[in-house]
């Protein structure tokens, strides 16, 4: 090892004995969150709103504080945003997070200086702990790639107001800063395909050795170093890569086009941070699961799937979960968000300690004929397909198609870019839909009672996936194409190979 990585080292045992003394204790950390956040908020506007003075365990709030989209916090996030405060937590926010609303257009979501050190040091700690874990830390000898979001600010309002990956850029230490790349004025590139040309020619000579950013982008920036410098694979550019850092999408359907890239066994980490909290990261090499991050300044709740769109769902803390059931996660934090739907569903694949998986979104699902499929269930299928096929692809999505005419049957319809393709598109998919059918009872009965036909492949052209995405202004950073839609109005969007 060199000197970097000997003097992270005993930090690094540190940070490992931290993470196992939470594994240990979730609950007692849990409900140490529920009373600081409680108790820390009650002389806010929503914490007298909503009578926190009289909340003295879980129960009493839950009747105090109801469950709520990000819509019904607005005139709270007004008033934040003006600078006024005391308003959801004690002073005013540090910053203001600019992000894409369901309904609403923009929607702005405070990080107070509190917060902050939760979202930076998770990221830090999950990392550290990994390679200490598995021997890895002398990736700290070379350079960090991080493949984030510009960090300009607005600071036309009272708060400024950034993106994530941006704001956390501003609050790096400056060790690990010096370790980091690429450059800010790269970083402020705006245009995603510039921005990759721009990190390929500042870091393609470099002694890269850890790579961190959402699976896709990822993707292409290896494939934008292979084609600049003519290498075979990154073994070839980068042959001291040791970790890559990933998060945002399911990993599994790039996993083997990655490693084609990667052309060497580079070990892989996922991190499921979000806006409202680092909620998860991978602690267990190859396993698929995340852990639970218990002592982040967030108190969780769960509400079961099957009950999350009644108009009064039942509410868990974490004691109460059980494992291979699937919830909505619900977000209470220390920058103000209370009751606070995070939009995501996850699946306690283990309780001691806490692990889970991403199976879905909450606002991404299909249920046109009642089958009520989610990403969960077709990222399985794609990926177990592709496995069995040797078959690579880009990217996917997939929207129902409702019978016009009375000589139809209605189907879900599946659009794939492949990577390669060495089978016919229809063998494709009648493996897919058997998978499929493994997946979710729900659409194997209706698939085999004939109510629906067996799914259909569009194939999408190459780079159309990207150019959709640029077309809407949302080429890169924390963008990601949608598993699932209910409706057509993204795959009518797709150029296809007829």
């Amino acid at each position: 090892m060199g000197w970097k990585s000997t003097i992270i080292k005993p930090f690094a045992s540190r940070i490992y004995k931290q993470i196992t003394d939470q594994k240990k204790r979730p609950l007692e950390y849990q409900k140490q969150w529920f009373e600081t956040l409680i108790k820390s908020a009650k002389n806010t506007q929503f914490g007298r709103d909503h009578d926190f003075r009289s909340i003295s365990n879980y129960e009493d709030f839950k009747e105090a504080v109801p469950l709520r989209d990000f819509e019904l916090l607005k005139h709270y996030i007004s008033a934040v945003k003006e600078g006024q405060s005391d308003i959801l937590w004690p002073g005013r926010p540090k910053y203001m997070v600019g992000t894409s609303g369901t309904t609403s257009g923009i929607k702005y979501i405070p990080l107070s200086k509190e917060c902050l050190p939760f979202h930076l040091n998770t990221a830090r700690d999950a990392a550290i702990n990994f390679a200490y874990k598995y021997e890895l830390l002398d990736l700290f000898d070379g350079k960090l790639i991080f493949l984030s979001g510009n960090p300009d600010l607005d600071y036309s309002g009272a708060i400024p107001i950034g993106r994530l990956s941006g704001i956390i850029n501003h609050e790096i230490p400056w060790w690990l800063r010096k370790l980091q790349i690429p450059s800010p004025e790269t970083n402020r590139i705006d245009d995603w395909e510039q921005k990759i040309a721009a990190i390929t020619k500042e870091t393609n000579a470099l002694d890269v050795r850890m790579i961190g950013g959402i699976t896709p982008w990822i993707m292409m920036y290896l494939e934008s170093l292979i084609s600049y410098t003519g290498k075979s694979s990154i073994a070839d550019i980068f042959p001291n890569l040791r970790l890559m850092i990933h998060g945002g999408v399911n990993f599994r359907p790039y996993r083997e086009k990655l490693y084609q890239l990667l052309g060497s066994d580079v070990a892989a980490l996922e991190t499921y941070p979000s806006t409202e909290g680092f909620v998860a990261f991978q602690d267990e090499y190859d396993s698929g699961e995340l852990l639970l991050n218990v002592n982040a300044g967030v108190f969780y709740e769960f509400v079961p799937m099957d009950s999350f769109h009644d108009s009064d769902p039942p509410r868990y803390d974490l004691s109460q979960v059980e494992i291979d059931h699937d919830y909505a996660i619900i977000i209470n934090n220390n920058a103000g968000l209370w009751g606070s739907k995070l939009g995501d569903i996850i699946r306690f694949s283990s309780i001691n300690p806490y692990r889970l998986k991403i199976t879905g979104r909450t606002a991404h699902f299909i249920s046109a004929f009642g089958e009520h499929v989610i990403a969960h269930d077709v990222e399985q299928a794609m990926s177990r397909t592709c496995r069995q096929l040797k078959v690579s692809i880009q990217e996917f999505t997939v929207a129902p198609y409702v019978a016009q005419e009375a000589s139809e049957v209605s189907y879900h319809d599946w659009y794939v870019e492949f990577e390669n393709m060495a089978i016919s598109i229809q063998d494709f998919a009648r493996v897919l839909d058997i998978e499929m059918q493994k997946q979710n009872f729900h659409y194997r009965d209706l698939v085999q009672g004939k109510v629906i036909a067996s799914l259909k492949i569009q194939q999408v052209r190459k780079g159309g996936f990207s150019a959709y995405m640029k077309s809407i202004g949302k080429l890169g950073g924390q963008n990601k194409v949608p598993r699932l839609m209910n409706d057509r109005s993204l795959v009518t969007k797709l150029k296809v190979i007829k």
